[in-house]
């Protein structure tokens, strides 16, 4: 019998191409639209692959799930799945490597701009006031620090579109520097820019970053731009310093908790600029994300190794 291959949830991408090529290789298929562990264990006990989007995948889950070989995500980090499980249990871990960055970039410089034009206020007042004007109003492009936290291929990305630009670019990260940014400690970035911009994978490291001691130190009147993970700030020390206008504003594409509860502070913030969670999308976008969490189980079947491994199993399968 084909190997059974199991979608979880997939949300607002069409799972189609995928399916057909898994399909076209020989596996059984079979879609879901749940995030439950039940459901999924109930749906995928046969499964050696398991196809995430934003479903979390944690030990007891993979113990339910006895024939599992590879997860293979919808996104390029691994913070739903429990890697270290995962791997101890043979199984491989695949992300979708670099299908977004530049729409994922192209979203991160397109919300500082509008933060620092104010598009935000004039969008609206446009059509109810037209002589109205913010406070603060837009500042000067060229006079301002963008301080990029995260310098991977994404937050470089963001650099080459800013070059020029802006007054100066400082950035934090482990990886090279790209050109242009001048590397800086943590503390300074946040410290001496305008324009912070996250760019980091959420991990226990990472979680939290920016919490209420860091963004104390932000030079008054900054802004914040956050299209990685939510739990990357801290969402109570943000709301905090934007309503003590330690920050001037924040555009954020993603939350703690998505979509928002009612009472969300940040999601009804007057003073936060929200997409909901769209940086990595684009037409050509949601279909490479779709077949290139697919072909990661085709190639994985072929060669015995995903495309773009997030982690090796300890031992083999």
């Amino acid at each position: 019998m084909p190997e059974l291959a199991v979608y979880t949830d997939i949300d607002d991408l069409d799972p189609a191409p995928g399916v057909e090529l898994l399909e076209d290789n020989g596996f059984r298929v079979r879609v879901l639209a749940t995030r439950d562990p039940s459901e999924i264990a109930a749906a995928a006990a046969e499964a050696t692959a398991l196809l995430a989007g934003y479903a979390p995948v944690d030990a007891a889950l993979l113990d339910r799930l006895p024939r599992l070989r590879i997860v293979s995500l919808l996104s390029r980090g691994s913070d739903t799945v429990d890697v270290a499980a995962a791997t101890a249990r043979g199984v491989w871990v695949a992300a979708v490597g670099d299908v977004a960055v530049e729409e994922v970039a192209t979203h991160a410089w397109a919300l500082t701009l509008a933060l620092v034009r104010r598009l935000d206020y004039f969008a609206l007042s446009a059509r109810r006031d037209w002589l109205a004007r913010p406070a603060p109003g837009p500042r000067r492009l060229s006079e301002l620090t963008l301080g990029l936290i995260g310098l991977g291929r994404t937050g470089s990305r963001v650099a080459a579109l800013a070059a020029g630009s802006v007054h100066r670019i400082l950035g934090y990260g482990r990886g090279p520097t790209p050109p242009g940014v001048d590397a800086a400690p943590l503390a300074e970035v946040v410290a001496r820019s305008d324009l912070l911009s996250l760019h980091l994978p959420l991990t226990a490291e990472t979680a939290g970053l920016l919490d209420a001691n860091l963004l104390a130190t932000a030079r008054p009147g900054a802004y914040l731009v956050n299209v990685s993970r939510g739990g990357l700030v801290d969402a109570e020390a943000l709301a905090a310093a934007l309503d003590s206008d330690r920050l001037a504003g924040a555009a954020l594409d993603v939350l703690d908790v998505e979509p928002p509860p009612a009472g969300d502070r940040l999601a009804g913030h007057p003073k936060v600029l929200l997409t909901p969670h769209v940086a990595y999308l684009s037409d050509a976008a949601a279909r490479d994300y779709v077949l290139t969490q697919a072909r990661n189980v085709v190639h994985w079947r072929r060669t015995g190794r995903p495309l773009h491994p997030l982690a090796e199993p300890a031992a083999r399968p």
